[in-house]
């Protein structure tokens, strides 16, 4: 992870995807995966601009999450 501004960084996948509620607790955005998934049912969430409010959500390369005034811009992994 990087960290690329203020409330925004960068996210490196080490596959093809990371699910939604995963994302957040590995950018430290949630302090556990428990409450990543309320922030996400809350409808604290969204991805590339739209409200999302599937936990497992598969988050791809070149897609962008926020939540909380936080910014994350997911990068493919490095081969």
């Amino acid at each position: 992870m990087l960290e690329t501004g203020m409330n925004t960084m960068e996210f490196q996948l080490r596959g093809e995807y990371v699910a939604l509620c995963d994302l957040l607790k590995l950018t430290g955005i949630a302090d556990s995966g428990g409450q990543g998934k309320r922030m996400i049912a809350n409808g604290e969430v969204t991805v590339d601009g739209l409200p999302e409010s599937r936990k497992t959500a598969k988050i791809r390369a070149n897609q962008i999450v926020q939540c909380l005034g936080q910014t994350v811009r997911v990068v493919a992994a490095e081969v």
